[in-house]
């Protein structure tokens, strides 16, 4: 699924671990809307700022019944970390197969130092109370990017 609108598409159930020693499913997710936003890495600044805009409007997020997690390919350990950091009230999960990152489309060719890298292109997927695909950026800025979403979720 890469390259092609996932708007109205109904998202296949996955698992990744998550923070807090859980396991995230998916399905677990129906019957409310939730937010999956994909960043290429944890304590780098565009992840750090994104992630602090999602934590500062999570009142806001869950006012709406809406969920919000994170996904990069780093360790738990590390997601930790950086959760403990920020000081996140959200979940983030670990997809260090790509399992959810291939599934969204989300792995792209970059270029890091002159060398081509496959990495995750900051990505976000607003999915309804019925598991379709209701909205999606990608190749987004972090800067702003946290209130475009929550507008969205809003207009559910």
């Amino acid at each position: 699924m890469s390259n092609v609108s996932l708007v109205g598409l109904e998202v296949p159930d996955f698992s990744l671990p998550s923070t807090g020693d859980k396991q995230f499913r998916l399905s677990q997710q129906r019957g409310k809307p939730c937010v999956i936003y994909f960043y290429p890495k944890d304590n780098t600044p565009g992840c750090t700022a994104e992630a602090g805009q999602f934590r500062d409007l999570h009142g806001d997020f869950a006012k709406h019944g809406c969920a919000v997690f994170g996904i990069s390919r780093d360790s738990m350990r590390s997601h930790e970390g950086f959760k403990a950091k920020l000081g996140l009230p959200f979940d983030l999960l670990s997809d260090g197969d790509e399992t959810a990152c291939r599934l969204f489309g989300v792995i792209k060719t970059k270029k890091l130092y002159g060398k081509e890298v496959q990495g995750i292109e900051r990505s976000t997927f607003l999915i309804d109370a019925t598991g379709k695909v209701r909205r999606e950026w990608r190749a987004l800025k972090a800067d702003g990017h946290a209130a475009e979403v929550l507008q969205a979720v809003a207009g559910l």
